[in-house]
């Protein structure tokens, strides 16, 4: 074989290497696109008239009220062990009196809002897109439609509103409890003085760092409920659509892409309210 038969296949090798990745680039962007009209689709539902108040409450009792143990358990341990680790690194510097700062900033402007938005994902998230997902498969989406009712404002609107609604209140649960978890073990287990435990909070606290949290936890909102609901509402789109395994693909899905966006959204909002 000549040379320049060598560079042709070099070359040809090289070009669908690049074409691949544009193929793969120009679905993501298409996707993501597709996912924000999905969003603002269903936003701007929200506020047509009649206004589903019934189905809105109901889906904050399903989001938000039957996520109130989880999110207690989790915020409680996990304001311990923050004490506990904070506890014996500052004491090496003689700063144990910082304990109730640094617990109270760890999860309010951290913690908090991004571990309560995976235990949502965990307990309602999945339990949205496998819901819709059945939906799905079993026709009843397209009954709908067949009914002249709205599919995306019936199921998809009062979704992305109650999460709107529930993730700052239960984001703000968590930090209490949490804080609670840290006095339990640096008061009571640790012998700190509680005054000076309360009095580090309210002088490092300001409102510069719960107004973070706070937006923290309404980006979180928008990313999980768009992307479960996104997930379920499309699972005959995906390999396997249709059945069992499709609504477990879209499940799973759901499950990682709302993670992996916590993670990341809270990457940029931190770097950007710093």
């Amino acid at each position: 074989m000549t040379d320049s038969a060598h560079e042709s296949r070099g070359t040809v090798a090289i070009l669908d290497f690049f074409a691949a990745i544009g193929r793969r680039a120009f679905s993501f962007v298409s996707e993501l696109g597709a996912v924000a009209i999905f969003f603002v689709h269903g936003l701007a539902l929200i506020f047509s008239l009649p206004i589903q108040i019934r189905k809105i409450i109901q889906q904050i009792y399903f989001i938000g009220v039957k996520s109130v143990l989880i999110i207690s358990l989790i915020g409680l341990f996990t304001g311990m062990v923050l004490g506990l680790q904070g506890y014996y690194s500052l004491v090496k510097f003689g700063s144990e009196g910082l304990l109730g700062a640094a617990v109270a900033l760890s999860l309010i402007r951290e913690l908090g809002p991004v571990l309560a938005a995976l235990m949502i994902i965990g307990r309602a998230g999945s339990s949205i897109a496998a819901e819709i997902g059945i939906m799905r498969i079993s026709e009843q989406i397209d009954a709908l439609d067949t009914m002249d009712i709205n599919p995306i404002r019936y199921l998809i609107s009062p979704k992305i509103a109650a999460s709107i609604i529930v993730f700052p209140l239960l984001t703000a649960f968590f930090d209490v409890i949490g804080i609670a978890g840290g006095y339990i073990t640096g008061v009571i287990m640790l012998q700190i003085n509680s005054g000076i435990f309360m009095n580090s909070i309210y002088s490092s606290v300001v409102w510069a760092d719960i107004s973070e949290g706070f937006i923290k936890s309404l980006v979180f909102a928008v990313i999980v409920s768009t992307i479960c609901c996104y997930e379920g509402y499309f699972t005959h789109m995906r390999p396997g659509g249709f059945g069992a395994r499709g609504v477990s693909l879209a499940t799973t899905s759901a499950v990682v892409i709302s993670c992996v966006l916590v993670l990341v959204a809270d990457y940029v909002l931190t770097s950007f309210l710093m």
